[in-house]
């Protein structure tokens, strides 16, 4: 038996411990209610509980409220108590989790507690813990009915916070359901160059310089360097001038560089310290797209004989060609539907093909031997093409705009950087209006890891990126910007 003394004393420490509860929970409830799409943005965005947020930012406000109307009834008050000690000892948990074992600590919860970092929010909600054991501790009858009770809701909260975290962090990175993180400022803008003309590409990037290359100038190699220093231009010589160039493409690999044309088709290659490219093969089929793998290697996207789309292998010394019959999965057409974009990362020799339509990429080893299919975290697992056959010009064509998914990649080492058309959950449309989002991939686990966005400029998109292991570079119009990764970013590469 608890011993009683003071009794009227009691009563009314009780009367003013539940009247602050009340005030505390009402005020945070309508605080959350008044601004909810904030709310439910912040959860999104919580790096522990983002794939719960869409019922979170209705129970959190709801239990709230619930709990402050037991507090003012007396025949409920105790029942009230344990839930608001328990929901207080829940967001203790929360809190020791976000500064203890997240990967970046997000931003507070909106009203007063706003203005308090987390630490101190930690320790607020340690302060109201302590108040409502001072209350039940003066109500409860029976003290080994109070310890029990106590220790059960501590022990069901802990297992409850940590396993809620363990399965959002599973559904965040492995079992997406569209709900982008966004830590803040993974990637931050450091400069910006002025290319004096929109018609530049990355052609490769080595050490300190980045390569561009020029359709306008297609036997022009222009080297900047990674910090904007400087800005050259090297002039080479193609040996064979009798192709008529369709679709001209440069690639750097030094000490290699490569100029190839899929539609002629042929492949040149010289050396970046004598500039003068020789032709190594035409004797092979004609490509949509091309990756350089080596010196010798390529891995083409041609068409097999039903004009659908495949993947090859390509040696260009001896002109063998290994087709790949099962990389790419047809669902409609097998030309438009398998549409994508090619990646090779020379630092770990895989191989990715990212669909454009559809929420799939496709890791291979450099011989093109399939290790594993992943997907990006949108749910678009089928491509939404509608498209129709003109007789007259035997050719298919799309009868509507298609759903772009993923517009524009760049592979480094083991990280895929997606630029995804698809706004996720908790996403303001006004920040799609006015930046481009990328998303993070580590492609040997089929991880997703996170989210950043570039701002436009003068409301333009991306036209090209490449990645290295401290920036990630983006041309857009006539200007290329680098932009600097934080150390929780640069940790994700594999070296």
């Amino acid at each position: 038996m608890i011993l009683k003394t003071n009794t009227s004393l009691k009563k009314i420490i009780v009367e003013v411990i539940c009247l602050v509860y009340i005030l505390l929970f009402i005020y945070a409830a309508v605080s959350k209610l008044l601004d909810f799409e904030n709310f439910q943005v912040q959860l999104g965005q919580s790096p522990l509980i983002s794939s719960f947020a869409a019922y979170l930012a209705f129970l959190v406000p709801a239990a709230e409220i619930l709990i402050g109307a037991l507090l003012g009834v007396p025949k409920f008050r105790k029942a009230g108590l344990y839930a608001g000690f328990g929901l207080i000892v829940m967001f203790s948990i929360y809190i020791y989790l976000i500064l203890n074992y997240s990967s970046y600590i997000p931003c507070s919860c909106g009203g007063i507690l706003e203005k308090m970092n987390w630490d101190q929010h930690f320790y607020f909600n340690i302060f109201f813990s302590i108040l409502a054991l001072i209350a039940l501790y003066f109500l409860e009858t029976d003290g080994l009915r109070l310890y029990k009770r106590i220790t059960v809701s501590i022990v069901s909260c802990i297992i409850l916070m940590v396993g809620l975290y363990i399965r959002s962090d599973e559904l965040a990175h492995k079992q997406n359901n569209f709900t982008r993180i966004f830590p803040p400022f993974p990637a931050t803008r450091e400069a910006a160059q002025n290319l004096k003309a929109n018609t530049y590409y990355f052609a490769g990037q080595n050490g300190d310089k980045l390569y561009l290359g020029n359709p306008t100038a297609p036997a022009v190699i222009t080297e900047v360097r990674t910090d904007f220093g400087q800005m050259r231009t090297y002039h080479f010589q193609i040996t064979d001038t009798l192709f008529r160039f369709l679709n001209i493409k440069l690639k750097v690999m030094p000490p290699y560089f490569f100029v190839y044309d899929g539609k002629v088709p042929c492949i040149f290659r010289g050396r970046l310290d004598q500039l003068k490219a020789e032709l190594q093969t035409a004797r092979i089929p004609g490509f949509t797209k091309a990756s350089v793998i080596d010196s010798t290697t390529f891995i083409i996207r041609n068409l097999n004989n039903k004009r659908e789309n495949l993947l090859s292998l390509l040696d260009i010394s001896s002109s063998k060609l290994q087709p790949s019959y099962e990389l790419l999965q047809k669902q409609s057409d097998g030309l438009f539907d398998t549409d994508g974009i090619l990646q090779y990362s020379k630092e770990t020799e895989k191989f990715v093909y990212l669909y454009y339509y559809r929420n799939e990429y496709i890791v291979t080893d450099k011989k093109l031997k399939l290790l594993h299919r992943g997907n990006t975290i949108d749910t678009t697992s089928k491509a939404s093409l509608k498209i129709e056959y003109i007789k007259s010009k035997n050719q298919r064509t799309f009868s509507n705009p298609p759903l772009l998914v993923n517009r524009l990649s760049t592979l480094h080492r083991n990280l895929l950087f997606v630029n995804s058309m698809l706004p996720g959950r908790f996403e303001g449309k006004k920040m799609w209006q006015n930046a481009n989002v990328i998303d993070v991939y580590n492609v040997l686990n089929k991880s997703y890891l996170m989210s950043f966005y570039i701002y436009k400029v003068d409301g333009e998109k991306i036209d090209d990126m490449i990645a290295t292991d401290s920036h990630i570079y983006i041309i857009t119009g006539s200007r290329m910007v680098s932009y600097k990764f934080s150390n929780p970013l640069k940790n994700k590469f594999k070296f």
